[in-house]
């Protein structure tokens, strides 16, 4: 699962993990946002860049529900670690 490999810091496997569901979920934000901010975690801007436009675009109001505005079920540091991803990704919310 992206999420928990993502958590666990490994982010070679996260975006292995992501890039596999966004071939298989197109439409699915989700998977971007995640791969978005694995691959800014290590270091690869444009496509993390790419990746994170693709969240937004697909799903703006997952974006906002899921990265603006913290659901309850998602730990506060889990969801601090998942926006750190995402402003190396390019994101300046």
């Amino acid at each position: 699962m992206t999420i928990g490999a993502y958590l666990s810091g490994d982010y070679k496997a996260a975006v292995a993990i992501a890039q596999r569901a966004v071939e298989a979920y197109p439409d699915y934000p989700l998977c971007y946002r995640w791969l978005a901010a694995a691959l800014g975690q290590l270091g690869h801007g444009e496509k993390a860049k790419q990746a994170l436009d693709e969240a937004i675009a697909i799903g703006p109001a997952s974006f906002n529900l899921y990265v603006r505005n913290r659901v309850p079920f998602i730990r506060a540091e889990d969801h601090a670690h998942m926006l750190e991803g995402l402003r190396k990704a390019g994101w300046e919310g």
